[in-house]
């Protein structure tokens, strides 16, 4: 572990009544005790040890805050969030406290990272109109980091193995994600898409931008945004000697990218680029926040408080968010 640097990830719990706490904890079950003692967990040490005892995991879970000794080697540290109200959570059920909890999570993690106490934030799931009901009006994580980091804007990547896609937007209605499709915006999505991957270790990374519009707009009968907007801004991304192409026909482009042709496709709204992905890679997809001053990864999935705390939920997607999330601690990515 790092001198300087205490912990590689510092973990939030998500939303206490979904199954975030699980999860979180499930993944520590295949940790070795080297990558647990260089593993921060953010959230409530009470519920933490709660789904810990449910898990059988006997590591100890220690709280932890900045300027304490680093954990003893099998110990597992929790930084501790300060709580807002005593008001109880009731497992699969939307509350104010439990969004705030989840809130506050996320809240203390970004401050332990900017300190330089954690590399790289993992976030586990939180349940957005939980977090409305505590007052925290964000169209989920990416939105909320990019406001506690005072970023002027941040990008979702979506990272699995067949097929990994990029977003110009994402939580907006349909209408308004039309609207953000900009020379700008595209141009800024493929360039910050393109500088983590050759950060990632690959030296020219094949992009494609999909359509927006039923085969591209079929010059225009159906739409004139694909050759108005998107065909300007990739011609002036080659220009600049960026691998792009585009607009390739939506509903061919994400078969050809998990042919191998492409290494990322820039989706211009939230469906279009999900589904294709959660299709595919359900299990392993991992949600990245780009153009943020910190790094965050996360699952790709929800609180599924209908099986929340009943020893069921499946930490396949956290273990490869953690994974992600180690690479990038490790020196990888923007």
């Amino acid at each position: 572990m790092s001198d300087r640097v205490p912990f590689s990830l510092a973990i939030t719990m998500g939303d206490p009544a979904g199954i975030g706490p699980e999860i979180v904890c499930r993944a520590l079950l295949g940790m070795s005790p080297t990558e647990r003692t260089a593993t921060l967990l953010v959230g409530d040490l009470a519920t933490f040890r709660r789904a810990a005892v449910m898990l059988d995991i006997d590591q100890p879970l220690v709280a932890w805050r900045p300027g304490t000794s680093s954990p003893a080697r099998g110990e597992i540290a929790v930084a501790q969030i300060e709580l807002a109200t005593d008001d109880p959570v009731t497992d699969g059920r939307i509350s104010a406290a439990a969004g705030d909890m989840a809130y506050r999570s996320v809240a203390l993690a970004v401050e332990l990272v900017q300190a330089g106490q954690a590399r790289v934030i993992v976030t586990a799931p939180l349940n957005k109109a939980a977090l409305h009901a505590a007052g925290h009006y964000y169209d989920g994580h990416t939105g909320m980091l990019a406001a506690l980091t005072e970023a002027s804007s941040s990008f979702m990547l979506l990272a699995s193995g067949p097929l990994s896609t990029i977003h110009v937007s994402t939580h907006v209605s349909l209408r308004e994600a039309i609207e953000r499709v900009t020379e700008a915006r595209i141009m800024a999505t493929v360039e910050t898409g393109h500088a983590h991957l050759v950060a990632l270790g690959m030296s020219v990374p094949r992009i494609a931008v999909a359509g927006l519009n039923p085969h591209c707009g079929e010059g225009g009968i159906f739409g004139d945004e694909d050759d108005r907007v998107i065909a300007p801004a990739v011609r002036a991304l080659r220009d600049r000697g960026l691998d792009v192409s585009g607009p390739v026909p939506a509903d061919t482009v994400f078969y050809r990218a998990r042919q191998g042709e492409f290494d990322l496709v820039v989706a211009h709204y939230h469906d279009q680029g999900h589904i294709p992905v959660k299709l595919i890679a359900f299990d392993s997809t991992v949600n990245v926040s780009l153009g943020l001053p910190i790094q965050r990864t996360s699952v790709d999935h929800g609180t599924a408080f209908d099986i929340a705390w009943q020893g069921r939920a499946d930490a396949t997607n956290m273990g490869a968010a953690i994974a992600y999330g180690r690479r990038l601690a490790e020196g990888g990515g923007t």
